[in-house]
């Protein structure tokens, strides 16, 4: 588990260089494929990929190949796993590792649902001594269980890295006069690359079509325009034709574009998976991006009209539970960043400081007693309150659940008459935001404790945004307009930034970049011109110290940048 630009595909990538045979990777994103095949082959590690934009003669190409080992590593669709003959194929020829990625959608429970993924537990019984390895960026305690249990894996280690991605920004704007606030965004990175979600097909195309009447580059998204031009609107995203990509939900899963330095929500998502994901398009270089969310309750009211078609009962009281967390981001009064790492079960600590609650910070007050009152309560009750029989609990209500379950018995029955029921949800939305203890959505979405509810009743401060400023502040978000967000601090390097410099290797890798046909981040980013244009080597010695850079490259592109940077 990791998140989103962290660095998961390296975890098959290096295996497929060191282990014999055939490194197979299973994922249901054809862009990413795409990308990533061609920016192996960029770096001399032979890889192709096979899926439904391969015709029937390229893909009997990549078949012959397989067969004679001339790959060391393979993408493919979930759909195309379950055709016979590609497993009966895989079963004649050496394999080193299968990789699920994106392996949410394995779960029931997960965000996105592919029906082939939930097939993909034959592999362990066609192989069952080869590895197998799972990858995803939006999982929660459930949905981790559920890939585990789908795929067959036999006690699998579980490695989890941080969710943490310290140069976004995180923002919510009201989604009341959005197009003002939109412009003065996209305004803000003029040539640089920005996504803008939208809720509908035609929503992309309409705000591409008034930001293109402002001058801007901009391109609509989505999965009703024709293959070709949803292609070539990819194509000249990457290779920074295109400015701004105004999309659905369908663009931008795994696009390997490190340079994206803004992404708007102009409608918010339906989880926060979802906005964890997106976001997560933006600064894969390791630079500053903003993200900003425009939250009106309409897009709830969208998303709640969805819902209700949705036969299944179970999977529908989990849609509207992740709703419902979603909102509440949007809502949110405290650090935007605690909320999202709280969420993936990771000990968010400190304020980040780069959000706008953090930027704008609200009045507080020490909410420990509060905090210990209500983990008490949870559990006591063997972990099986849900929220609102929690706030029953504290408030000596004799709902039906409490009499049922005899918890007027509880110690804590009535300890928090102090606070009125409409402040107690407010406080305990806090307290799962911070991370203090966990809904369960699979098990009817009771509160179950976690580690950091152990320090909280073991002492650990605990701070709360007090109720008065809460009101106060949801009138203020009304007539809100713009909000100040703290720039990210950049990655260090060593030396001045020679400007001048800087431009002149962009416009070298510009034309090289289209001497090749292959877009302009594959030769280098903008992380490593920057250390040039700070470091200035002047051998391949040198080169190859720069951020970046390998034997591949520098053998490749060292001679030409070099030339470049040692020119008067």
């Amino acid at each position: 588990l990791m998140p989103t630009g962290g660095g998961k595909s390296i975890c098959y990538q290096l295996p497929s260089v060191i282990l014999p045979g055939l490194t197979v990777v299973i994922s249901p994103l054809i862009a990413l494929m795409k990308d990533q095949v061609q920016a192996l082959v960029a770096n001399g590690i032979p890889a192709a990929f096979l899926n439904s934009s391969l015709s029937h003669q390229q893909e009997q190409n990549v078949l012959q190949k397989i067969k004679a080992g001339e790959y060391n590593l393979l993408y493919v669709a979930p759909e195309r796993v379950m055709l016979g003959d590609f497993l009966d194929l895989m079963t004649t020829i050496e394999i080193s590792l299968f990789a699920v990625d994106e392996a949410h959608c394995v779960s029931t429970w997960g965000h996105h649902f592919r029906p082939d993924y939930k097939k993909l537990s034959i592999i362990k019984s066609l192989f069952p001594h080869k590895p197998v390895m799972a990858l995803t960026a939006t999982a929660d305690r459930t949905v981790r269980q559920d890939i585990g249990e789908m795929l067959q894996l036999t006690d699998p280690s579980l490695f989890v890295s941080s969710f943490d991605r310290p140069n976004l920004s995180l923002a919510v704007l009201p989604g009341q006069k959005k197009w003002g606030q939109l412009i003065r965004i996209v305004q803000k990175y003029p040539q640089e690359s920005g996504i803008i979600y939208c809720a509908s097909r035609k929503g992309t195309e309409q705000v591409a079509a008034k930001l293109q009447q402002v001058g801007i580059v901009a391109k609509p998204y989505h999965a009703g325009l024709d293959a070709e031009l949803r292609s070539s609107t990819q194509d000249d995203f990457i290779q920074g034709k295109t400015h701004v990509v105004c999309a659905t939900i369908a663009f931008g899963m795994g696009i390997d574009k490190a340079d994206i330095r803004y992404i708007v929500h102009y409608n918010m998502p339906g989880n926060v998976e979802s906005l964890y994901q997106e976001i997560g398009r933006g600064g894969r270089d390791g630079l500053p991006a903003e993200t900003i969310l425009f939250y009106s309750y309409r897009d709830v009211q969208t998303h709640l009209d969805f819902i209700e078609e949705v036969e299944d009962a179970a999977y529908r009281n989990i849609l509207e539970a992740k709703l419902k967390r979603m909102q509440e981001y949007a809502e949110a009064q405290v650090c935007r960043r605690k909320i999202l790492l709280s969420y993936f079960s990771e000990n968010p600590g400190a304020d980040c400081g780069n959000c706008d609650v953090c930027s704008n910070p609200p009045g507080y007050f020490d909410g420990s007693i509060e905090a210990q009152k209500a983990i008490s309560a949870i559990a006591r009750s063997g972990e099986q309150l849900a929220l609102t029989t929690l706030v029953d609990v504290l408030k000596a209500h004799y709902s039906q659940a409490v009499k049922e379950n005899m918890w007027h018995q509880l110690k804590t029955f009535g300890k928090g008459r102090e606070h009125t029921n409409f402040a107690w949800q407010l406080y305990l939305q806090q307290m799962i935001q911070q991370g203090l203890f966990e809904i369960d959505y699979k098990d009817d979405s009771h509160l179950k404790l976690n580690e950091l509810s152990k320090e909280v009743l073991n002492g650990r401060p605990v701070r709360l945004v007090d109720f008065d400023t809460i009101k106060k502040r949801q009138l203020e978000q009304k007539e809100k307009a713009k909000v100040k967000v703290k720039k990210a601090v950049l990655p260090e390097f060593t030396g001045p930034l020679d400007e001048v410099l800087l431009e002149s290797l962009k416009q070298l890798r510009r034309e090289m970049a289209h001497e090749i046909g292959k877009p302009p981040y594959m030769i280098f980013s903008d992380v490593s011109l920057r250390d040039m244009a700070m470091k200035k080597p002047q051998n391949i010695a040198d080169f190859l110290t720069i951020n970046g850079v390998g034997e591949y490259k520098a053998n490749r592109y060292g001679e030409r940048f070099l030339n470049a940077i040692k020119k008067p």
